[in-house]
Protein backbone atom coordinates (compact mmCIF):
# COMPACT_ATOMS: atom_id res chain seq x y z
CA UNK A 1 0.00 0.00 0.00
CA UNK A 2 1.25 3.40 -0.69
CA UNK A 3 0.12 6.48 -0.61
CA UNK A 4 0.91 10.44 -1.94
CA UNK A 5 -1.36 12.03 -0.11
CA UNK A 6 0.04 12.91 3.16
CA UNK A 7 2.34 9.57 3.78
CA UNK A 8 4.23 7.13 1.76
CA UNK A 9 3.63 3.30 3.53
CA UNK A 10 5.57 0.72 2.19
CA UNK A 11 4.31 -2.66 3.47
CA UNK A 12 6.88 -6.00 3.48
CA UNK A 13 7.16 -8.69 5.87
CA UNK A 14 8.98 -6.60 8.24
CA UNK A 15 7.84 -3.54 10.00
CA UNK A 16 8.40 -1.25 8.30
CA UNK A 17 8.55 2.89 9.46
CA UNK A 18 5.87 5.34 7.45
CA UNK A 19 7.79 8.13 5.62
CA UNK A 20 6.26 11.74 4.96
CA UNK A 21 6.87 12.11 1.16
CA UNK A 22 9.95 14.19 1.82
CA UNK A 23 11.44 11.43 4.16
CA UNK A 24 10.85 8.97 1.22
CA UNK A 25 12.40 11.04 -1.27
CA UNK A 26 15.40 11.80 0.64
CA UNK A 27 15.90 8.17 1.20
CA UNK A 28 15.85 7.39 -2.52
CA UNK A 29 18.17 10.17 -3.10
CA UNK A 30 20.33 8.51 -0.12
CA UNK A 31 19.97 5.14 -2.29
CA UNK A 32 20.76 6.36 -5.65
CA UNK A 33 23.89 8.31 -4.59
CA UNK A 34 25.21 4.79 -3.53
CA UNK A 35 24.41 3.25 -6.72
CA UNK A 36 24.91 6.24 -9.17
CA UNK A 37 28.69 6.13 -11.13
CA UNK A 38 29.07 4.17 -14.14
CA UNK A 39 30.62 0.66 -13.46
CA UNK A 40 29.16 0.28 -9.88
CA UNK A 41 25.78 -1.46 -11.59
CA UNK A 42 28.14 -3.88 -13.91
CA UNK A 43 30.14 -4.65 -10.66
CA UNK A 44 27.30 -5.77 -8.95
CA UNK A 45 25.38 -7.55 -11.11
CA UNK A 46 28.93 -9.46 -11.51
CA UNK A 47 28.92 -10.48 -8.00
CA UNK A 48 25.48 -10.98 -7.76
CA UNK A 49 26.25 -13.64 -10.32
CA UNK A 50 29.19 -14.99 -9.22
CA UNK A 51 29.35 -14.64 -5.56
CA UNK A 52 32.75 -13.58 -4.88
CA UNK A 53 35.88 -12.71 -7.66
CA UNK A 54 39.33 -11.47 -7.48
CA UNK A 55 39.75 -8.40 -8.80
CA UNK A 56 41.78 -9.92 -12.12
CA UNK A 57 38.12 -11.71 -12.73
CA UNK A 58 35.91 -8.13 -12.35
CA UNK A 59 38.73 -6.37 -14.52
CA UNK A 60 37.59 -9.32 -17.19
CA UNK A 61 33.89 -9.13 -16.66
CA UNK A 62 33.95 -5.48 -16.62
CA UNK A 63 34.24 -4.76 -19.90
CA UNK A 64 35.89 -0.94 -21.19
CA UNK A 65 36.59 -0.46 -17.19
CA UNK A 66 40.05 1.38 -16.09
CA UNK A 67 41.91 -0.51 -13.69
CA UNK A 68 41.91 2.65 -11.73
CA UNK A 69 37.98 3.20 -12.46
CA UNK A 70 37.50 -0.27 -10.96
CA UNK A 71 39.45 0.31 -7.99
CA UNK A 72 37.51 3.44 -7.46
CA UNK A 73 34.03 2.38 -7.79
CA UNK A 74 34.98 -0.87 -5.64
CA UNK A 75 36.11 1.43 -2.77
CA UNK A 76 33.11 3.59 -2.97
CA UNK A 77 31.28 0.46 -2.76
CA UNK A 78 32.65 -0.78 -0.04
CA UNK A 79 32.71 2.83 1.83
CA UNK A 80 28.81 2.22 1.43
CA UNK A 81 29.10 -1.58 3.51
CA UNK A 82 27.96 -2.64 -0.14
CA UNK A 83 30.83 -5.08 -1.10
CA UNK A 84 33.13 -6.66 1.75
CA UNK A 85 36.93 -6.72 0.40
CA UNK A 86 39.39 -9.87 1.95
CA UNK A 87 43.29 -9.14 1.31
CA UNK A 88 45.15 -12.83 1.36
CA UNK A 89 48.71 -12.86 2.89
CA UNK A 90 50.27 -14.29 0.55
CA UNK A 91 52.76 -13.46 -2.62
CA UNK A 92 51.33 -12.36 -5.31
CA UNK A 93 48.47 -10.17 -3.62
CA UNK A 94 45.61 -12.11 -3.63
CA UNK A 95 42.26 -9.80 -3.08
CA UNK A 96 38.80 -10.71 -3.76
CA UNK A 97 35.50 -9.33 -3.64
CA UNK A 98 31.91 -10.32 -2.47
CA UNK A 99 28.70 -8.67 -1.33
CA UNK A 100 27.62 -7.96 2.11
CA UNK A 101 24.54 -8.72 3.50
CA UNK A 102 23.48 -5.80 2.63
CA UNK A 103 24.65 -5.55 -1.04
CA UNK A 104 23.30 -8.74 -1.07
CA UNK A 105 19.73 -7.07 0.04
CA UNK A 106 19.72 -5.14 -3.25
CA UNK A 107 19.35 -8.02 -5.62
CA UNK A 108 15.61 -8.39 -5.87
CA UNK A 109 15.75 -4.52 -5.55
CA UNK A 110 17.40 -4.41 -8.94
CA UNK A 111 16.07 -7.22 -10.38
CA UNK A 112 12.14 -5.18 -9.52
CA UNK A 113 13.95 -1.87 -11.24
CA UNK A 114 14.91 -4.43 -14.66
CA UNK A 115 11.78 -5.44 -14.19
CA UNK A 116 9.95 -2.40 -14.58
CA UNK A 117 12.48 -1.12 -17.33
CA UNK A 118 11.19 -4.28 -19.62
CA UNK A 119 7.44 -3.14 -19.17
CA UNK A 120 7.72 0.50 -20.03
CA UNK A 121 7.15 1.63 -23.25
CA UNK A 122 9.08 4.09 -24.28
CA UNK A 123 7.52 7.39 -25.40
CA UNK A 124 8.50 8.32 -28.94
Amino acid sequence: MSSTNKKVSIQSHRERPSYTADAAAAGIDNALRILEGRWKMNILFHLFDKGTLRFSELERLVTGVSQKMLIQRLKELEADGIVARTVYPVVPPKVDYRLTEIGQDLCPVLDAILEWSERRIEPR
